[in-house]
């Protein structure tokens, strides 16, 4: 992708808090796993890079080998580099401690240590959905990725997939055409664009989204770094739709996942006479996997107080798209449905919304009318898991209700 000079006024390349987290990131074989373990038994990455190779040797999972990797990366310039080169490529890198890393992906069993983005990333990509299918598709599985890429970025998501030929490439284009924000998710570094065709479509997306990859600047795209990328995709997301995938779809790697991380999980149906093509995705409904979906509103009844939310205030607004260009956001129409005049830029807060308050949502804004501030304590409060929390939470925004802060906390507005 093209480089961008720093300057002056360009925020900072990585905060002096994830340094130590790409020290170790840049270790191999650490990984988000170990890291965990590393991060937990020391207190913090800072002091598990000081550690002598005994006390690393007593920490799960860490053998002779990678202690004495750890030891040495003490006296490697290779985080220093690589920041360089990002600084070099306009390329910005988070750690879960940094206010930008996206609350969603802090709380799947795996987050990436480090995540490099190019563009940007907004408190609005938590209403994400991804878009995935085969890369062969067919002209009506690259029809319905377009349309439900526009659909999706029109009423308000944020449109996530892989930047791969055919399903992954129609919906970004979809998300764009609308004037909508879309993130692709790479599975190698991004210092190149992978395929290499899709380098416009990466420019495109990273200035009207963002283009992330948790893996090293120069890392060349490889087989076995995609399973891994899928996480990303899905952590980033309230739900996946499944456009078309065969019987080996990489796209049933990112539902099963899904499913995991407790996400919802669509599947549009396909031609029974193409099994190459629609196997997997049919296979998905079938099995009762994936819920079918044949218009926007079946995957807006699915995702209750967000989809609730996202409808009232596109009708509410009038309009099918709260990303026009130049147009206000229907979220103050949503907030105005609440019994509030929003104002410019959502300065004015609904005066009834709370009445209409039940179930997940009720808990989780008492929680933080409590106190509990962030994910952590409010799955603690209201013994929700950090998906639905994190779901929650965005409904609450939605309506106007609560506000995210620096550092990823919550509070209530107004």
């Amino acid at each position: 992708m093209e480089s961008a000079a720093t300057n002056n006024l360009a925020p900072p390349v990585i905060s002096a808090t994830a340094v130590h987290h790409l020290r170790l990131h840049l270790i191999p074989d650490v990984g988000p796993i170990r890291f965990r373990r590393l991060a937990a038994y020391f207190g913090s990455p800072e002091a598990a890079l000081a550690a002598s190779r005994g006390e690393l040797l007593r920490v799960e999972g860490i053998g002779p080998r990678l202690a004495e990797r750890i030891c040495a990366a003490r006296g490697s310039d290779a985080a220093e580099r690589e920041v360089e080169r990002a600084a070099q490529l306009g390329i910005r890198i988070f750690c879960t401690e940094d206010a930008e890393y996206p609350q969603a992906l802090k709380h799947i069993p795996d987050p990436p240590i480090c995540l490099y983005v190019r563009g940007r990333l907004e408190a609005e990509d938590g209403v994400a959905l991804a878009v995935v299918g085969t890369r062969r598709c067919s002209h009506y599985g690259r029809e319905q990725a377009t349309r439900f890429g526009e659909l999706l970025a029109q009423t308000g998501f944020t449109v996530v997939s892989g930047l791969a030929r055919g399903i992954d490439s129609a919906a970004h284009r979809g998300a764009l055409a609308v004037g909508g924000r879309t993130i692709a998710v790479l599975g190698n570094g991004l210092a190149s664009v992978y395929p290499p065709e899709h380098h416009e479509l990466a420019v495109q997306i990273a200035g009207s989204g963002a283009v992330v990859s948790e893996f090293p600047i120069d890392t060349a795209p490889a087989a076995e770094n995609f399973p891994p990328r899928n996480r990303i995709i899905v952590g980033l997301t309230l739900g996946v739709l499944v456009v078309e995938a065969g019987r080996r779809s990489g796209a049933l790697i990112t539902a099963r996942l899904a499913n995991e991380y407790d996400r919802e999980v669509f599947a549009l149906p396909g031609r029974v006479d193409h099994p190459e093509l629609t196997e997997g995705s049919n296979g998905l409904i079938r099995d009762g996997t994936a819920k079918l979906v044949m218009c926007l509103d079946d995957v807006l009844c699915e995702l209750g107080e967000v989809g609730a939310a996202l409808r009232g205030a596109a009708l509410s607004s009038g309009s099918e798209s709260r990303r026009a260009r130049g147009q206000p956001s229907s979220l103050t129409g949503q907030a105005a449905a609440d019994g509030g005049a929003a104002g410019a830029g959502g300065r004015d807060y609904p005066t009834r919304g709370l009445q209409r308050l039940e179930g997940h949502e009720r808990a989780v804004y008492e929680a933080i009318a409590a106190g509990a501030e962030d994910v952590d304590a409010l799955c603690a409060v209201t013994q929700l898991d950090a998906g639905r929390v994190s779901s929650t939470l965005t409904a609450l925004q939605l309506r106007g209700l609560v506000q995210q802060l620096p550092g990823g906390r919550f509070e209530r507005r107004g």
